[in-house]
């Protein structure tokens, strides 16, 4: 018994000596939207300052991309999507835990063209124009924006009629990628990405015929970290971390 209290003593000398922690961090795995990107890792860092015995791992991607790795069995703690849809299906697969879910931020979707373009886009039926060769879409079926961007174009009668000129992407920050790098004529992508890239893209309209943009929240039915999840599931709940989205171009849900 002496011998191993002593080498318990020696263990905690030397991480103090050696400047190793005595005790790691838990990792705490937040699976995001690809449009929370640079919101939610300084929301973490918050986290991370006011929790330093947790270690916040994010894992964005598009909402549905998520979805379908939490379904094959993906550790994940936190679940953040960009749509009800999404957390509707985890919900329904028993991905989540109900009780936790907390709609969290809204956002907006808008039509961006390349800082130095010239077309002008006062309406979505402008997007029939001649000029207009090459529109940016996250896939409907996986990406949130996606969805929303259809259900406009539905409504003012252009889903199919555009179709030759849609290219697919496989996440809102994806499209983005695509219009920054003027890849494409325009896209549809949430203010909160224009406003990132302000310096590449500008914002020609603002798309508004759409079920409203507002993100969902919840602890996975996976983890082994329930209380941890928790704590970081209200921490975005908070004024501290509503500060950080509102910076960002987030509205409160």
């Amino acid at each position: 018994m002496k011998k191993i209290k002593l080498f318990c003593l020696l263990g905690l000398a030397a991480s103090i000596l050696w400047g190793t922690p005595a005790f790691a961090a838990q990792e705490l795995i937040v699976s995001a939207a690809a449009s929370l990107t640079n919101a939610l890792k300084e929301v973490a860092a918050a986290f991370e300052k006011a929790h330093p015995d947790t270690k916040i791992v994010c894992n964005f991607a598009a909402s549905g991309v998520l979805l379908q790795q939490m379904a094959k069995g993906a550790p994940v703690d936190v679940f953040a999507a960009a749509d009800q849809k999404t957390m509707n299906q985890a919900q329904e697969k028993k991905l989540i835990l109900t009780p936790t879910r907390k709609n969290f931020v809204t956002n907006r979707l808008v039509l961006i063209v390349p800082l130095d373009s010239q077309l002008a886009l006062g309406s979505l039926q402008d997007l029939t124009k001649p000029g207009v060769k090459r529109i940016a879409v996250g896939n409907p079926a996986t990406v949130p924006a996606g969805r929303y961007s259809k259900e406009a174009l539905a409504k003012a009668g252009l889903w199919e009629k555009l179709t030759p000129k849609y290219i697919m992407a496989e996440s809102v920050r994806q499209v983005l990628d695509y219009v920054r790098r003027g890849e494409v004529d325009t896209g549809f992508v949430y203010s909160t990405d224009a406003a990132i890239a302000k310096s590449k893209v500008k914002i020609v309209l603002a798309v508004t015929e759409h079920a409203p943009i507002l993100y969902p929240i919840a602890v996975t039915a996976s983890t082994g970290k329930k209380d941890a999840a928790q704590k970081f599931l209200d921490f975005v709940l908070s004024p501290a971390a509503q500060v950080i989205f509102k910076k960002y171009g987030f509205g409160p849900a």
